[in-house]
């Protein structure tokens, strides 16, 4: 990590929500997804929260380093239909070893939708990989 990786970094995103990122089409083989409303699934704002996260941390990683989400706080208040455009503001307010704490808040044209907390530690990708090439030597 560079030492520029401080908390008040501040980064907003903008995401246009496409018809496939509705609840129905979370898990399609669900039959109680699939009957849901055709509004943005969390488990999709969840992944667009990420997004904007690791974007906000743009230039302040080392070569070969990447984040993995450790932690997801949110809250998700208000629906938002396809073709919205969402706007996920993040926040770095903490920046502990090599995990840092995000606060977000994501609004649509209409209303704030989610407010909360994301946390993600910094790892070298190289060294991750290996790790997970010894899991799954073990598991086999």
């Amino acid at each position: 990590m560079k030492d520029t990786l401080i908390p008040g970094i501040t980064h907003t995103m903008h995401y246009a929500v496409p018809e496939n990122r509705t609840v129905p089409n979370l898990l399609p083989e669900s039959p109680d997804f699939a009957s849901m409303p055709e509004v943005l699934a969390t488990g999709y704002l969840v992944g667009i929260i990420e997004w904007a996260c690791i974007e906000t941390l743009h230039g302040h990683l080392d070569d070969g380093e990447l984040t993995l989400g450790t932690h997801v706080d949110v809250s998700h208040d208000s629906p938002t239909v396809p073709g919205s455009t969402v706007a996920v503001a993040a926040t770095v307010v903490s920046v502990e070893g090599r995990s840092v704490t995000f606060e977000i808040e994501a609004r649509d044209e209409h209303a704030v939708i989610s407010t909360g907390r994301h946390r993600r530690g910094v790892i070298v990708r190289d060294r991750f990989e290996a790790r997970l090439a010894q899991r799954d030597g073990a598991a086999r």
